[in-house]
């Protein structure tokens, strides 16, 4: 796995690093990760393979760096979703827009990640992990605060993870929807599922407008922008 160290020093090296990585993801999305080389990736991005592998040994380098990129990004997200004032209900279906933008904006690596899971290292693995918590943590204070009926969290939060992750399987930037319109539809969907019906009364017109905009605002403040 690629270490990276934000210093001054290599600062350049990371900048370069990120701008393969968008062209790796966008060829990783396009023709699948096996089937993608390291030729296809130099050409994407503009540069020569020699020079492309003094940045990376190979395509399991670059895809190592783009699944901890995806994860980092996703880990200061449900940070700071987490500890903002607004219900639990609400702040999950911040977390599921933002969930679906930061996979589908800017660098979309997590398709890689589905094609050959096996390949994440245990500290991404212990990422992957402890961000699976924090969105069970907020399925249990959803049921506690009573937005949402009794449920398995456990199911709750794969079945939300499972749909999520899956677009960027059929996700593609130039279609009729945005990310944050598809992030904001399956919220609706996937949160209103799992609430009472007292509560779901309140999806459309607080979960789904200013509220949870708001809150995904701060978020994305805090550095965790993915347009």
């Amino acid at each position: 796995m690629v270490q990276i160290k934000a210093s001054a020093d290599t600062l350049k090296v990371l900048e370069k690093q990120r701008a393969i990585l968008l062209a790796a993801s966008n060829l990783f999305r396009g023709k699948g990760f096996h089937a993608t080389g390291m030729r296809d990736i130099a050409t994407s991005a503009g540069m020569t393979v020699g020079n492309l592998y003094y940045y990376f040994r190979n395509k399991e380098e670059i895809l190592a760096f783009c699944q901890e990129e995806t994860l980092d990004r996703l880990k200061a997200l449900v940070t700071q979703i987490r500890s903002a004032p607004e219900r639990a209900c609400d702040r999950l279906v911040a977390l599921i827009v933002g969930h679906v933008r930061c996979l589908n904006e800017g660098i979309p690596g997590s398709l890689a990640h589905l094609e050959v899971p096996e390949s994440l290292s245990d500290a991404m693995k212990k990422k992957r992990d402890d961000y699976e918590d924090a969105l069970r943590q907020l399925i249990r204070e959803s049921v506690a605060e009573g937005t949402f009926e009794a449920c398995d969290e456990k199911v709750a939060a794969l079945a939300i993870l499972g749909a999520v992750n899956w677009t960027v399987r059929w996700f593609r930037p130039e279609g009729t929807r945005d990310a944050e319109g598809i992030g904001f539809t399956f919220a609706q969907q996937l949160v209103g599922g799992l609430m009472t019906p007292e509560a779901k009364k309140t999806l459309k017109t607080k979960n789904l407008s200013t509220g949870t905009s708001s809150l995904l605002g701060r978020a994305n403040s805090d550095g965790v922008r993915h347009g």
